[in-house]
């Protein structure tokens, strides 16, 4: 028995969540039960109550206002423990058309695919202005390169989990989990592919992305440490040998000068020298430092997916030995 969780991530959204549950479908091929959970990301609206007014099986409450990043992973956390096999993620403000869901989930129901990341039409966004469309074209550039997978739209909300996927992320940004995930999937070895998918009329404008210079910078960050998470070596051995080649350009220079006899004005270059010669060879030190760090982290991320797989199974024994035992009495 496949069950898919739709879930939504929310923060004030008492005005366009109807509109979006009111798309969002009860059956879907390949998937024996539906359920919808909505994350209540310390609104200051009515936004769990019109949740619940709608049907909405789960509706998880954080106690504040902590971040599209954060509700995003408490989704991703209460649809596990309410038995998810497969996870949609979709936002509040209906933003993506909800009868994609079966285009969106089918990779995974034929295991070809862990994470499958919805690819919007941009070009076609009418809201969208042309720098807006060209940054997205290079966010998602730079971010195939990172992560070395074919994902078309990196910045889409509109995404599909399988079960093992949502058990092995793990989100550290704050600000959102987009770039960060697909990242994160790409160096983990995940198998993770995009597919088309339709838009609806914008009904607010993007919260996300108050103004595109903040966006873009956030946007950065967060490749930038994710890179850094991962790769720790390759960033710090790179920039230092990068420092140190200038240091070794420059004492050759001083040497040049020192061997024709203009030496004594040129101290300044050798101090520069052993100063950024210096500094190469500290943060190749630090990379391998940063490396082993790495290293341990990824070990308590394969301990922690491993004690949810001995609970997951510990869960189960529970059940059927409760079943068991239920028919055991009845007999």
């Amino acid at each position: 028995m496949t069950k898919l969780i739709i879930q939504i991530p929310c923060y004030n959204e008492e005005k366009t969540l109807p509109v979006a549950l009111a798309a969002l479908p009860r059956d879907v091929s390949g998937a024996d039960r539906v359920e919808w959970l909505v994350i209540d990301d310390g609104s200051g609206d009515a936004t769990a109550e019109v949740a619940r007014q709608a049907g909405v099986d789960h509706v998880v409450r954080l106690p504040r206002h902590q971040g599209l990043a954060r509700a995003f992973v408490a989704g991703l956390e209460a649809s596990l423990r309410a038995g998810a096999d497969i996870i949609v993620n979709t936002d509040a403000d209906n933003q993506y058309c909800a009868d994609d869901i079966p285009k969106l989930i089918e990779p995974i129901l034929r295991g070809e695919a862990e994470i499958v990341v919805g690819a919007r039409p941009i070009n076609e966004i009418k809201h969208f202005s042309p720098i807006k469309k060209l940054l997205q074209r290079a966010g998602s550039g730079v971010t195939r390169l990172i992560s070395q997978a074919d994902v078309q739209d990196a910045p889409s909300g509109f995404r599909a989990f399988s079960r093992e996927a949502a058990m092995k992320l793990h989100v550290f940004n704050e600000y959102t989990y987009t770039i960060e995930t697909v990242i994160q999937a790409g160096q983990k070895g995940m198998a993770i592919t995009s597919v088309p998918i339709r838009i609806n009329e914008d009904l607010r404008p993007s919260r996300l992305v108050k103004n595109l210079p903040s966006y873009l910078y956030r946007q950065l960050l967060t490749m930038m440490r994710i890179f850094v998470t991962y790769k720790p070596f390759r960033f710090f051995a790179t920039a230092g040998v990068l420092v140190f080649l200038a240091g070794l350009l420059i004492s050759v220079r001083f040497l040049y000068f020192y061997f024709t006899g203009n030496g004594a004005g040129h101290v300044q270059s050798l101090i520069l020298s052993a100063l950024l010669m210096g500094a190469g060879f500290f943060l190749a030190v630090i990379g391998l430092v940063v490396d082993l760090i790495s290293v341990n982290r990824q070990l308590l991320e394969i301990l922690d997916w491993r004690m949810q797989k001995i609970e997951e199974r510990m869960s189960d024994q529970s059940t059927v030995m409760t079943e068991s035992r239920s028919r055991d009495e009845a007999q």
